[in-house]
């Protein structure tokens, strides 16, 4: 129940639905109540014997004392009985008929109004909850994204969160509506007959258990279907975004055994999980009739023994009528039981998302930087993944306006160095600081603006080359985009295009070449015109050609700019003002090209290396 209160917090404010919702309902249920105890006077009209207004029986109904309120089937006889001998049995039947249509279209809008209530209700909880599982997935830290599988999280964000809604809000639907209704339907029996009602409460227990024993495992399974289907996806993402891959290496035959086997193991779980779900309604039903034939038949021997007071054969048939009706809502709030598993194990799924707390967060005593003067120090810097340390120890300062480069041989801790100056990770121990300022302590908002990424992956989106150049800065006009596009050596390919500007380069950039995909990179970068570029081995995946022309674009986008610069091409990094060489974490050696050449250390090493390789 912790669960679903939780769930349910995010209808908030439920007051503007609930107190509209209750009225409606309970109007719905009135009325919809009326409609069937509108049967005795139906069927007293229909069967009884027509007397004349004005006969002798006048003076003995007149005379014949008024029922009790509560004793409704005496009630009902009574009026009935003096309408037909006022008015006729036709007029009377008129009467009640006409009655009879009003309270089913007053019933009917009410429950509408109802319904309409709870769908905006519905819609407006599903709208808070999706949209603070995506606002949380944005700050979390790019650590988590590693560990975890993106197809599980779409599922979580889509499926799971529109099962949340379904299930936990029709779940308060059949809370309040249902047992209302059944409340309406029991109070009523009692009026016709409390010595039948009795005896019918007796066996809805029965009902009530054995429904709950076939819904126990439902929970599980619900848990399990999730976290399958959130494999499928999964599995899925990974085959169309590696489709080449698995083409080359001839994989298709394993990426298909492996994907079917999570189908297979999903469809037996859904079959499952429906096999339960439907067969709680039959059970439901054969109970329900069950209990009706146990009604008739002791209702029956009563009326047959005239030991049934005052329930008459109208009366009777319209008991019978009510209690086949407190099957439904018995049923419906049975059903809702195994909805909720379901809910509450997608709830489960979705609020650990929620729950999954940002690394790196603004400090309460945060402030915006309002510029960059002095340079990047980092001071004393550690860092670790789990057990396995990354960087021990780093002290090294960037000046303003100087390019420097990180070098090394892999795993030495280079991409973890650059990730830390825009905050996607905290150091374990040491600070980083802009001019004077710990990075900790400044807003990451302002902290990313002052900064430009490009990466060895082109990151592109299914939208036009304008949109993807101005991703940035949205505000941005068509001359400042063509001027960005410019210095990144991608107006001319972009004019050459189909629409030029306005073409769409499809999924992740598949229209374009790698070359042009990260020119457009380099555009958006230029766009920005952030003081500080990082760049992740931005030529890296490139031919020579395509290198080249990138290349020259980063050149103009270094231009009076703070660059630290990740290079696998040691070619490319030769004019950088200092070249920092990383090794286990460590700084090993720091210094100019020339300067590191003649120490015959590290980079000498890697120069060679690179050389002999090239010849």
């Amino acid at each position: 129940m912790k669960t679903y209160f939780r769930l349910l917090s995010f209808a908030k404010p439920i007051g503007k639905f609930a107190i509209p919702y209750i009225i409606t309902t309970l109007l719905y249920v009135f009325f919809s109540t009326l409609n069937l105890a509108l049967l005795m006077p139906l069927l007293q009209t229909l069967f009884s014997k027509p007397d004349k207004p004005g006969c002798d029986t006048v003076a003995a109904t007149a005379t014949t004392a008024k029922p009790h309120i509560t004793d409704l089937a005496a009630t009902f006889d009574y009026y009935t009985h003096y309408y037909i001998q006022h008015y006729g049995a036709w007029p009377t039947l008129q009467f009640v008929c006409g009655i009879l249509v009003a309270s089913v279209i007053l019933g009917n809008f009410f429950r509408y109004l109802s319904q309409r209530i709870m769908e905006n209700l519905r819609v407006h909880t599903l709208l808070n909850l999706r949209k603070a599982v995506f606002d949380n997935v944005m700050d979390l830290h790019l650590a988590y994204f590693n560990n975890e599988r993106k197809g599980d999280i779409i599922s979580k964000v889509a499926s799971d969160v529109q099962v949340v809604q379904y299930s936990v809000t029709g779940t308060l639907q059949v809370i309040f509506k249902e047992p209302a209704q059944l409340i309406f339907f029991i109070v009523t029996l009692f009026a016709i007959s409390a010595k039948l009602t009795f005896y019918s409460l007796l066996v809805i227990p029965v009902s009530a258990f054995i429904i709950s024993r076939i819904v126990k495992r439902l929970k599980a399974q619900a848990i399990a279907a999730q976290q399958t289907y959130g494999n499928m996806i999964s599995y899925l993402d990974e085959a169309l975004s590696g489709i080449k891959i698995v083409k080359a290496f001839n994989a298709s035959g394993f990426i298909k055994k492996r994907f079917n086997e999570e189908n297979e193991n999903y469809s037996r779980i859904s079959r499952s999980m429906a096999r339960r779900q439907q067969l709680a309604s039959p059970t439901s039903e054969t109970l329900g009739v069950a209990m009706i034939a146990c009604i008739v038949l002791y209702g029956g021997y009563l009326i047959l023994n005239h030991q049934s007071g005052n329930l008459t054969a109208a009366a009777f048939i319209t008991y019978i009528g009510m209690f086949s009706q407190v099957t439904r809502p018995a049923k419906a709030i049975s059903d809702s039981f195994s909805n909720i598993h379901s809910g509450i194990a997608a709830g489960e799924r979705v609020l650990q998302l929620i729950d999954e707390k940002p690394q790196v967060v603004d400090a309460p005593d945060a402030v915006a930087l309002d510029g960059f003067n002095e340079g990047i120090h980092f001071k004393d810097v550690s860092f670790a993944y789990g057990e396995r340390q990354v960087l021990t120890h780093v002290n090294l300062t960037v000046q303003r306006g100087k390019t420097v480069a990180l070098v090394g041989p892999s795993g030495g801790g280079k991409s973890t160095l650059m990730d830390l100056i825009p905050r996607f990770m905290d150091p374990k121990s040491g600070a980083v600081y802009i001019d004077d300022k710990d990075i900790k302590h400044v807003t990451a908002h302002s902290l990313r603006a002052l900064m430009g990424t490009v990466n060895q992956e082109s990151i592109l989106f299914n939208d036009t080359i304008y949109n993807n150049i101005a991703f940035g800065k949205p505000e941005a006009t068509k001359e400042e985009v063509e001027a960005a596009a410019r210095i990144a050596n991608a107006h001319n390919f972009i004019l050459e295009t189909e629409n030029g500007y306005s073409t769409n380069i499809g999924d992740r950039g598949t229209k374009l070449s790698g070359g042009q995909r990260q020119r457009i990179c380099i555009a958006r970068a230029v766009l920005s015109n952030p003081p500080i570029m990082l760049l992740d081995e931005a030529t890296s995946a490139l031919d020579t050609e395509s290198e080249k022309l990138v290349q020259d674009a980063l050149n103009n986008l270094m231009k009076n700019r703070t660059s630290l610069i990740i290079a696998h091409r040691l070619s490319t990094i030769q004019n950088a003002d200092i070249i920092v060489v990383l090794e286990n974490g460590q700084i090993v050696e720091q210094g100019s090209h020339q300067e590191l050449i003649n120490n015959n250390g590290l980079y000498r090493k890697l120069i060679d290396m690179q050389t002999f390789s090239a010849d």
